[in-house]
């Protein structure tokens, strides 16, 4: 998955074998110092991975940092099914409910409309844009769309739900 061009086109690159172990060692690292992180995202019927869904703290400074921020990437067979936004709603619900979270931001490029619409659906709104500091000047990818969703939001949008 992190090396198919579909899934990673608004990623910085795609990974390598050995890379995208490190990945998994961070992810890991991440639970162990925070007791929170990317679980893997499997289907129910089949037990198979399809991606992950969590939440992760960035490692680098903004305006809106520290954070939390809630991602997701799901293997390109499983898209329009609406599963990353099954999995990031319990995830939110994980944040607000287990974790004690304030607020969970979640942010993209602005061409990456299927993930904004997932940050939609769940109720987050769109904040101020920002250059992603860990990018050069001049990256394509370099400027970043931020929502926000706050936990009284979050409970309102339950409620509605119900």
């Amino acid at each position: 998955m992190n090396a198919d061009a579909r899934v990673m086109e608004f990623m910085p690159k795609l990974l390598e074998r050995s890379e995208s172990d490190g990945l998994v060692d961070r992810i890991e690292r991440h639970f162990a110092e925070r007791g929170f992180g990317l679980f893997a995202a499997e289907l129910r019927e089949s037990g198979r991975l399809i991606g992950f869904v969590g939440l992760a703290a960035p490692e680098f400074t903004a305006a809106f940092t520290p954070c939390v921020e809630i991602g997701w990437r799901v293997a390109q067979e499983y898209w329009g099914r609406g599963l990353a936004t099954e999995g990031a709603r319990e995830v939110l619900r994980f944040a607000f409910e287990e974790v004690g979270l304030d607020e969970v931001v979640s942010f993209t490029v602005p061409a990456n409309v299927r993930s904004r619409r997932v940050m939609e659906r769940l109720g987050m709104v769109h904040g101020t844009d920002f250059d992603h500091p860990k990018l050069p000047a001049g990256h394509a990818l370099r400027r970043h769309v931020l929502y926000r969703l706050d936990a009284a939001m979050w409970r309102g949008g339950e409620k509605a739900r119900d």
